[in-house]
């Protein structure tokens, strides 16, 4: 029986355990931890200079009040970088090729900018919903097109991050099938095709990285109106 492309997506199990839990555990164990000598080790220190210089640019823009959500954003990135590129590796699992996954992560977070906007300045967080200078007659339908915009930010965050993935794990398997299907009949074009292959892995793991990196920073920027 064929296999679907998109069985790669499923969720797999073994002995009846999910294996999704443990692609979302294991993230955590591959980064070592600071140890309490002086001195560390190039690996520590590189990681720390990294994370300092990514958490110093997200929260730029941002007031006190925010800087607060250095922790969590920061690990999240981290996070998500980890799971993405992970799920590059053959016979692996991607979680985040998983929409209920993406807004598990998006609608709390997203909901959570909203109510510290409504509860430290209200007033300031209602004028997103109507642009200054708005004419008399268009002021209702701006502010329902406003409010409707505003909760499909959550559902664009998830969307963007699995759209993304699962359309370059499809293009990758596409193209791998085509190398292996061409390699007895045509051994040029199958080489060929392998080095557009190797080409979109690269690609692939560019945008692993970015699309982790612009979920987070459109959290920071949600984060920003409301703080």
């Amino acid at each position: 029986m064929a296999m679907s492309f998109f069985d790669q997506f499923a969720s797999p199990s073994y002995l009846g355990i999910p294996l999704i839990a443990i692609a979302i555990a294991l993230p955590w164990v591959l980064y070592p931890t600071p140890s309490t000598r002086w001195i560390n080790n190039r690996l520590t220190t590189i990681q720390g200079w990294l994370i300092n210089r990514f958490t110093s640019q997200l929260m730029l823009p941002l007031n006190v009040g925010g800087h607060k959500w250095a922790l969590l954003l920061a690990s999240l990135m981290l996070f998500l970088i980890t799971i993405n590129m992970l799920g590059l590796l053959p016979y692996t699992f991607t979680p985040t090729t998983q929409l209920s996954l993406n807004m598990g992560f998006a609608v709390p977070l997203w909901l959570a900018t909203v109510i510290i906007g409504m509860r430290n300045q209200p007033t300031v967080a209602l004028g997103h919903l109507l642009p200054e200078g708005t004419p008399i007659p268009l002021i209702p339908v701006l502010i329902i097109i406003e409010t409707i915009s505003l909760f499909i930010r959550p559902l664009a965050l998830g969307v963007r991050l699995t759209a993304n993935l699962t359309a370059g794990h499809l293009l990758i398997q596409l193209i791998a099938t085509a190398v292996f299907v061409l390699l007895p009949m045509m051994p040029t074009v199958a080489i060929l095709t392998a080095t557009v292959l190797f080409l979109l892995t690269l690609l692939e793991v560019a945008v692993a990285m970015i699309q982790a990196y612009v979920f987070v920073l459109l959290l920071s920027l949600y984060l920003q109106e409301n703080v």
